[in-house]
């Protein structure tokens, strides 16, 4: 598809004076006030500044104010270029680019990782270039300073990512959630398709955002507790070691007791006699500690680890946190029974998608990224080659995996993941959100849940998997909430992509 610029660099005008120059302060501060919408009270300090030569008055000028500075022709106010970078697309992406800050930083995201590249600071001044003189040099054209960075390419699809954002913020708002993230993936390759969350940002607009949590990427920058949508990971860690099928059956009486501890399903639901792919359809909690227990808590810890739950995912973004999940490592029993259906362990919605994706490509675990190219200055060119890390499962139990998930989509609670013609296989889960997470010190959950899908397709080729993740909606389950934005979102690429149906 055609590229469109999402960060350039531009040049934008700042309007300063040199008090000494001024001849009439009064007169001065009136037409500066009129041109630029400010008060004569806050000029005047700065005007009357007799032992300054230099004190900016305004950045980023529109048209309108430059024409009517030219006009004016007041002495001792100068206009001064400046190199900026722009986003010629407002929020479209922000928390993925990140911005670039007034010093000529590189702030979050792609800026931030790649500032260095990125940059057109010139380094053999301490100052930076676009700041001599407090201003470009004047002999100095766009050219030199394109020359100084690099440009990236990015594995973003623009018409998938747009509508991935369409459809987050319509959720958000019918559902009332508090915040939400899709991330779509090739799961063959760790390519990011797409990458979506709301609350957003204008990063042109950067220095307006009063609370600086939301420049933070919930995708990557921010731990949850899945849930349910980590039971699959409990059944491919114990098939792999031969201790269960998918057919193995136990009897499910609705809740287990552990010490002093009771665990129950969802709905306090009693579900009898069941297989362990059953487990998955109707998500059941009893039927996932018994697939621990069977796997035993040491593998299920190595499992975890080789999944990647300890470890940062590599992507080439800014500021990527990854829990060591202490209270699991300690293990207490209790810990080992909720982790195993998702609660009591956390991670990032990019690591749950990446272990997830091992699950369904035939065992391996990928690297994700984004920079898909890099130009240097001088013209050539990078091209970034995906990367297989590790082998989790086998092929064999990947593909038992693979058809279980279907069922899930089939059978039970990812019905209206469905999409006519496909075969799609995914998970939900529903987590509650512990009182710790929400910044109230005492132990257990409160009634804030998290919901989850994390589905593919076509399921036995998958062409690209799809996480859904939307905090508080006012739906039960994920089941109401995630799963229409994933069937919405994963028909789209079908389409698009005009993936032939079965």
């Amino acid at each position: 598809g055609k590229l469109i610029p999402v960060a350039v660099n531009t040049f934008t005008y700042d309007v300063f004076v040199s008090p000494p120059e001024i001849e009439d302060i009064e007169n001065t501060a009136q037409t500066l006030g009129d041109i630029l919408n400010l008060s004569k009270a806050e000029l005047l300090p700065k005007l009357s500044a007799k032992e300054s030569f230099y004190q900016v008055i305004k950045s980023r000028l529109s048209e309108e104010e430059i024409l009517a500075l030219n006009k004016a022709k007041l002495p001792g106010v100068y206009l001064q270029k400046r190199l900026i970078r722009y986003y010629p697309y407002d929020e479209f992406l922000a928390h993925t680019i990140g911005f670039v800050d007034t010093e000529g930083f590189g702030r979050y995201g792609i800026e931030g990782k790649y500032d260095a590249l990125l940059s057109w600071r010139d380094n053999s001044m301490t100052k930076f270039a676009h700041k001599l003189m407090g201003g470009l040099r004047l002999n100095s054209s766009f050219k030199d300073f394109e020359a100084q960075g690099a440009s990236l390419i990015l594995t973003i699809d623009q018409n998938i990512q747009f509508y991935a954002q369409e459809l987050l913020k319509k959720a958000i708002a019918d559902l009332q959630a508090q915040e939400g993230t899709i991330i779509v993936m090739d799961p063959n390759t760790g390519k990011i398709i797409a990458l979506a969350n709301e609350p957003s940002f204008n990063p042109n607009r950067y220095f307006e955002v009063k609370d600086l949590k939301l420049f933070q990427n919930p995708a990557y920058q921010k731990l949850y507790e899945p849930g349910s949508a980590f039971k699959p990971f409990v059944m491919a860690a114990a098939i792999e070691e031969g201790k269960i099928t998918p057919q193995t059956k136990y009897i499910d009486e609705g809740m287990v007791q552990i010490g002093k501890y009771i665990v129950y399903n969802y709905d306090h639901r009693v579900w009898g006699e069941r297989t362990m792919t059953e487990v998955l359809e109707k998500s059941i909690n009893t039927g996932a500690i018994f697939a621990e227990r069977q796997l035993g808590h040491d593998l299920f810890l190595e499992y975890i680890n080789a999944f990647g739950f300890f470890e940062p995912t590599g992507i080439d973004l800014e500021g990527e946190v990854f829990s060591e999940n202490q209270n699991l490592i300690r293990g207490r029993e209790i810990n080992f029974a909720t982790a195993s259906f998702g609660q009591g362990i956390e991670m990032t919605p990019l690591q749950l998608l990446r272990a997830f994706s091992a699950l369904i490509n035939g065992g391996y675990l990928v690297k994700p990224y984004i920079v898909e190219k890099i130009i240097m200055p001088d013209g050539s060119e990078r091209k970034i080659q995906p990367r297989k890390e590790r082998q989790v499962i086998s092929l064999e139990t990947s593909a038992k995996i693979r058809s279980m998930l279907v069922k899930v989509v089939e059978e039970g609670f990812g019905k209206r993941a469905a999409v006519k013609g496909y075969t799609v296989g995914g998970k939900t889960g529903t987590a509650q959100v512990s009182w710790a997470a929400l910044g109230i010190p005492k132990a257990g959950y409160s009634d804030k849940t998290i919901q989850t899908f994390v589905g593919f397709a076509p399921a036995f080729d998958p062409k690209f998997i799809i996480l859904v993740k939307l905090n508080n909606p006012k739906t039960k389950t994920a089941e109401y909430s995630a799963v229409p934005v994933f069937h919405d979102l994963a028909k789209y690429i079908l389409d698009y992509w005009e993936v032939e149906p079965k």
